[in-house]
């Protein structure tokens, strides 16, 4: 099996920015899934989640679904959610997927 080494070199890159961490760690350990919510749970601004989400989704870390007004966010695979269960020294089976 062959490492894309560049691949792993951005998604940690994506992740090595405090508040992006918080978002992903967020959406994975609660379900919070839209912006509103994200604002809530974390205190930060909506163009602030905004701004860092779009990076996200650019890096492949996160998808977004619209549903008429609302656009919910997730995780985009299991790989993030075992890269982010090591670092926090969580159950990858506790997040939301």
């Amino acid at each position: 099996m062959e490492v894309n080494y560049i691949r792993q070199a951005e998604l940690l890159k994506a992740l090595a920015n405090p508040t992006r961490l918080e978002i992903v760690h967020c959406l994975l350990s609660t379900g919070c899934r839209n912006v509103g919510c994200m604002e809530r749970g974390t205190g930060m601004s909506q163009s602030c989640i905004s701004q860092h989400l779009q990076k996200l989704k650019a890096a492949g870390i996160v998808t977004a679904e619209r549903s008429g007004n609302e656009v919910y966010y997730r995780a985009a695979s299991p790989e993030v959610a075992r890269l982010v269960a090591a670092l926090f020294q969580e159950e990858v089976e506790s997040y939301v997927l």
